[in-house]
């Protein structure tokens, strides 16, 4: 029986004419690495915008631990233990990394929003950030303001901003975007000491990347999903490498 972190059932979004996905049911399993791949338009943004609450759906339903939390704010489904990073770099330019991840860890008190707080709260506040730190490997550039990073650090300091609300999913829309080799190697290297302990929901173009750290594979097309199962399976199906992997010498 499969220990499902996240489920979603006939999960359905239309945006006009375009169907973006078209009832999609998944299990992602609790420890596990569930990659989303398949070509450009489809939906697996579409996907992890409704799992975070970025986007409604039409119709269908998204399960959390057993909660149904379908129609929550982005920021409940946070406070619930699923982090997000973003296509595009979503951090503070103009703040240092210890201070980008601060903003991130004080998001978790129910009382966020209150000029005065116990000397407990601020204790675990300050705990929370720097244990993000040390897991994002930038600790040594806690006082480097974000503007003056390197695209790759920027990348992992928002990823330190998500583990900063210590959550339990993890869901990553292509965080190798737009990276040379040596930064992509660095950020794999830290998804895969994340995996440890947190369950990964991963969308990558980069199929040596996925190949390498996830354990299992979602193949979408045109908002639905063509087939899920291990590397093995999905690299060895004839309807996955005719869709989008490749055949013959084109293959990935």
């Amino acid at each position: 029986m499969i220990d499902s972190v996240l489920r979603t059932v006939r999960l359905n979004k239309s945006f006009g004419g375009l169907i973006a996905t078209n009832n999609v049911t998944l299990e992602f399993e609790r420890g596990q690495v569930h990659a989303i791949i398949g070509p450009n338009g489809a939906g697996k943004t579409t996907l992890i915008n409704l799992l975070s609450g970025d986007l409604l759906p039409d119709d269908g339903e998204i399960l959390f631990n057993g909660r149904n939390i379908t129609n929550l704010p982005p920021n409940k489904i946070s406070q619930l233990g699923i982090g997000r990073s973003y296509q595009k770099t979503n951090i503070f330019a103009e703040f240092s990394c210890y201070e980008n991840c601060w903003v991130a860890a004080q998001s978790r008190l129910n009382t966020s929003m209150r000029f005065f707080r116990s000397a407990h709260q601020l204790k675990a506040v300050v705990e929370r950030t720097e244990r993000a730190l040390e897991l994002c490997g930038l600790s040594s550039r806690r006082d480097s303001k974000a503007s003056a990073m390197s695209y790759g650090e920027q990348r992992q300091l928002e990823i330190g901003m998500m583990l900063a609300t210590e959550p339990e999913l993890l869901l990553l829309d292509e965080p190798l975007a737009g990276m040379g080799s040596e930064e992509s190697l660095q950020v794999i290297e830290l998804l895969r000491r994340l995996a440890a302990d947190h369950t990964l929901i991963l969308i990558e173009h980069d199929m040596d990347a996925v190949f390498s750290i996830a354990q299992r594979l979602t193949v979408m097309v045109n908002g639905r999903i063509l087939e899920t199962g291990s590397i093995e399976r999905i690299r060895s199906s004839q309807a996955v490498q005719e869709a989008y992997l490749g055949v013959g010498e084109d293959a990935v």
